[in-house]
């Protein structure tokens, strides 16, 4: 059944949270990610890493899903996926690309661009073994985002790749691999009272710096 019109039009939060100002935020963004992360984890929020990424294909068609953050340090933000998948393929064509953060228990998000590189085979191949086995086959067997036709081709094939390689180490299918997000902007927003939210951004100056500036609500 639809929801009406009016009820959503009339579907308010009144936000009631710590206020963030650009005296209080460090001078690195990737440190004040990192405090707000810690946050998020300490209140006890479901997978604090999932993020939004959003891609373009090459005619301009935007697309957007979950993600899992896997790593974040000075040189940006890390996650995992399928290199032929659909956003993989995006990202081969056009390399800019927006994440968002959303912590709803807190009243805060975190917006990311920037543009995106794969990660070294070394670091994608770590990653790799240190999963469960459960989500290395997984890995290995899905076609990610092809058309498949129907669920139990896909076990089928789940079931023989457990066999064939029970008691053996999962090689990294070189078609799967880690992504690195070399952060632009990144805006912290924290939900204020009367809708008058605070917004703090971070603009990349150069190489080793950043300029910090307010945003309207």
């Amino acid at each position: 059944m639809a929801v009406k019109k009016e009820t959503l039009e009339n579907l308010r939060q009144e936000y009631i949270s710590e206020k963030l100002s650009k005296r209080d935020v460090d001078k690195d963004p990737i440190k004040q990610f990192g405090k707000w992360f810690k946050e998020a984890m300490d209140a006890g929020i479901h997978e604090p890493n999932a993020m939004t990424l959003a891609t373009t294909s090459i005619d301009r068609k935007p697309s957007a899903r979950i993600v899992l953050l896997k790593g974040y340090e000075e040189r940006g933000f890390m996650f995992y996926t399928n290199y032929l998948s659909a956003k993989g393929k995006e990202m081969s064509k056009n390399p800019v690309v927006a994440i968002v953060f959303h912590w709803a228990e807190l009243a805060r998000q975190v917006r990311i661009e920037g543009t995106v590189e794969k990660l070294s085979k070394e670091e994608s191949d770590r990653y790799f073994q240190s999963r469960p086995k459960q989500s290395q086959i997984g890995a290995l067997i899905s076609p990610q985002s092809q058309v498949i036709e129907d669920r139990e081709d896909l076990e089928k094939d789940w079931k023989e790749a457990e066999i064939r390689y029970e008691n053996k180490t999962i090689p990294k299918p070189a078609f799967w691999g880690g992504y690195l997000i070399k952060p632009q902007v990144i805006e912290f927003w924290q939900g204020r009272p009367s809708r008058l939210h605070d917004r703090i951004v971070y603009k990349k100056a150069d190489k080793t710096s950043w300029k910090i500036v307010r945003l309207a609500p």
